[in-house]
Order: C-alpha cells, then sequence, then structure tokens
C-alpha cells in the first residue's frame, strides 16, 4: 500500500514538471512584447534533432540557430505567419509541430482515422463472423465419461 502511494506521488511529480526551456539569456529580445512572440512561436516549431521537442524546449544547436533566426526576423518586422512561412520554406512543412492539411501532409493527418476505422471495421467483421459460427455441441454422457478417462479426471 505504502509502495503504491510513494508511485503515485513520484509520478504525479514526474507528470506536473513545468517544461524546460533551453532558450538561453544571450538570446533573449530586449523588447519583451518580440519576446513573448518569440517564445510563443518557438513552441510551435519542431526541433529537427529531438524531433518530439520544441526549439523552445532543445538543447541542440540547430534548435539554437532557429531560435536566433526566429528572433531575426521578428526583429526585421515579420510577422508571426511571415516567419512560420519563411522557417517552413527552408526547413520543409516538417519543421511545424501543427502542419497544414494540404495534400503534402494528408499522410500524416489521414493515417490516424484510416488506421482507426480500419481496425474498428476489422474487429466488427469478426464479432459478425464469430455470431454466424454454429455453436459448439455439448458432449453426451458417453463422451463426457470418455474424455474423463482419458484426461486421468476419474470422479
Amino acid at each position: 500500500m505504502i509502495l503504491r502511494l510513494l508511485f503515485a506521488a513520484v509520478l504525479l511529480l514526474v507528470i506536473e514538471q513545468p517544461s524546460v526551456h533551453a532558450v538561453e539569456p544571450a538570446e533573449r529580445l530586449a523588447d519583451p512584447t518580440l519576446e513573448a512572440r518569440a517564445r510563443g512561436l518557438s513552441k510551435e516549431l519542431r526541433c529537427l534533432v529531438c524531433q518530439n521537442q520544441s526549439i523552445d524546449e532543445s538543447n541542440a544547436d540547430l534548435a539554437h540557430d532557429l531560435r536566433l533566426l526566429l528572433r531575426q526576423r521578428l526583429v526585421a518586422g515579420d510577422t508571426d505567419q511571415q516567419v512560420l512561412d519563411y522557417i517552413a520554406a527552408r526547413y520543409g512543412v516538417f519543421v511545424l509541430l501543427d502542419p497544414p492539411f494540404a495534400p503534402l501532409t494528408w499522410v500524416l493527418w489521414l493515417t490516424p482515422p484510416v488506421l482507426v476505422l480500419g481496425g474498428g471495421g476489422l474487429l466488427l467483421l469478426r464479432a459478425r463472423r464469430r455470431r454466424l459460427e454454429p455453436p459448439v455441441p455439448e458432449l453426451s454422457r458417453e463422451e463426457s465419461a470418455r474424455a474423463a478417462l482419458l484426461l486421468g479426471d476419474q470422479r
């Protein structure tokens, strides 16, 4: 019981950890408004090295370079969408954590629902097939006695 409580407490601590930010002080912009925009945008871009982290969380050199590029574009006066478009044009739509629904990304967006629907369809077919199978007949007394004898179950 105590072990379960301890495990639950450790699990909650791990789950509730605040997200780690890899933004270095030298990268930060002096203007707090631009820095807030930069932080928001950096959470929308995938680290191409880590792939499961945003560039805001990653310590990879490429993520550092992308954070600098993002801040340069903001200082140059680009809008948020222009920054995302510029980086996606340079590195591909894979760099976006939430890629657009476009012909290039249809496989990415449509594979999960197709797999779920296909799996559900297969389960329904299997259930229907089982329901249509004839029931297994019960054994007669003689067959039950012989099976018990063969199995060594003598009562």
